[in-house]
């Protein structure tokens, strides 16, 4: 008798997922969206799920390296891709990462349901612009929800970080350089 669940039931497919460096192989229906899949599947709870039409953006995660909404997105379309959720954000060792200390530090979450997607966002929009202006990060935040904080706190939260991590570093920060040249 054959156990294989994708063999005995043709409406499952078995997909392989890259998730916070770590390999994952499901068994899932093609029309699950990635957020339920991360949550369900894999226990990943730190994606929240919002409006599920994508409005909200309580469920951004990167996909290799881009914010992008996980309701929006089926889970066999995110195959071969590196997918980061907030739990990636933190090495569990030493707490907090920069980002996540700064929304800590100037208060840019209350209720807290939003807070990953914002982080997610930010992350990723701060690794493709470490230059960015407040404006630009104003303009940014604005494509996800909060009712608790009135913005200006997570912008200024964005806005400290991507100030610590440009000076940390020697020369204008540039994503991806090679670790033996000076930046």
């Amino acid at each position: 008798m054959n156990t294989d669940p994708v063999a005995t039931h043709p409406d499952l497919q078995l997909i392989a997922l890259d998730v916070n460096g770590e390999r994952y192989d499901v068994v899932t229906e093609p029309r699950r969206t990635l957020v339920d899949v991360l949550r369900h599947e894999l226990g990943l709870t730190g994606t929240h799920v919002g409006c599920e039409h994508g409005i909200c953006g309580a469920c951004t995660v990167l996909v290799d390296e881009q914010p992008v909404r996980a309701c929006l997105m089926f889970a066999a379309q995110a195959e071969g891709a590196r997918i980061r959720t907030v739990e990636s954000l933190s090495d569990g060792d030493n707490g907090l990462n920069d980002l996540q200390r700064a929304f800590t530090e100037h208060h840019a979450l209350q209720c807290g349901f939003c807070t990953p997607g914002f982080l997610m966002l930010a992350e990723g929009f701060l690794g493709e612009r470490p230059e960015a202006s407040k404006e630009e990060i104003r303009e940014v935040v604005a494509s996800n929800l909060c009712r608790c904080t009135g913005y200006q706190t997570i912008v200024e939260a964005i806005d400290a970080c991507a100030t610590a991590r440009r000076g940390a570093c020697v020369t204008p920060c540039i994503p991806d350089s090679p670790p033996d040249k000076e930046h």
